[in-house]
Order: structure tokens, then C-alpha cells, then sequence
């Protein structure tokens, strides 16, 4: 008798596994798809002419990077910080040329106040995603070089 339980058992924990198993595989997954999506990050289609970057590989850097986009008023279309001194941009077509500059100083200023003591870099893209400028910041010479 006690082989026949030990048995029931046995099926019974494979079934469930089973059961879970194809549960899980099958169910739907658009449900955890949008609790895992970062909501300041547009959702992506597969049409989509454009696949968003994170905006850090730090947590301080997808901090300023986030930041950055917020407070822009639609100027900036997209951010992204890597290792904590490189900042690159892409800007809206609401930005006119004569103000690119500008732009970028006010971004190497404010991007220095939160990552100090270090080299910076800021890249601009146009909104067709080309380099259009990059500022670079030299902290012994407290100079910015625009190329």
C-alpha cells in the first residue's frame, strides 16, 4: 500500500509541473510585458523605425538620463548616460540650428554639477539620429570644446 501512495504522489507532482509549466508558456504575456516596461520608455511596435536605449548603464546615469528628458519640454527627444561621462542626445525638430549650441552648453553645465571631478562628454544627434555636435569638458581647464 505504501508503494501505490508513494506512486500517487509521484504522478501527481509530475502533472502539476506539467500543468504550471504549460500554464506559464502559454498564458498570456502582454500583461507582463507592460508591468516589466519602464514607463518613461515609449513602447516599442514592431514597426517601430526606432528601438529606445536605456537611458543609464548606471543607476545615477538612468537617473540624469530620465531627467534630462522630463525637464526638456520636448526638446530633447531621447537620453542616455554611459559610465557616468558621456551624455548623448537626440534632440526634437522644435530645436533650430542657432540653438544646438546652447542647448549643449546648458546640458555639459548641468551634467558636471551631477557627475564632477571628471572629463565630460555630451554628443548631439539630430532627429534622424546623425551627430551634429559634441561638446567635450576638460576639468582641469574648466573649458568646454565644441567639434
Amino acid at each position: 500500500m505504501n508503494l501505490l501512495q508513494q506512486s500517487r504522489k509521484i504522478i501527481t507532482t509530475v502533472i502539476l509541473v506539467l500543468v504550471l509549466t504549460l500554464t506559464t508558456a502559454c498564458g498570456n504575456s502582454s500583461n507582463v510585458a507592460q508591468l516589466d516596461r519602464n514607463p518613461n520608455q515609449p513602447a516599442l511596435t514592431q514597426g517601430s523605425p526606432y528601438i529606445a536605449l536605456e537611458r543609464g548603464n548606471t543607476q545615477s546615469g538612468q537617473s540624469f538620463g530620465d531627467w534630462v528628458v522630463q525637464t526638456s519640454k520636448g526638446l530633447i527627444k531621447d537620453a542616455y548616460v554611459r559610465d557616468n561621462n558621456k551624455l548623448g542626445i537626440v534632440i526634437s525638430p522644435q530645436v533650430r540650428p542657432n540653438e544646438v549650441r546652447t542647448l549643449t552648453k546648458s546640458l555639459v553645465q548641468g551634467f558636471h554639477k551631477n557627475f564632477p571631478n571628471q572629463d565630460l562628454t555630451v554628443l548631439v544627434y539630430a532627429p534622424d539620429k546623425k551627430l551634429i555636435l559634441t561638446a567635450q569638458y576638460d576639468t582641469q581647464s574648466n573649458q568646454i570644446q565644441y567639434t
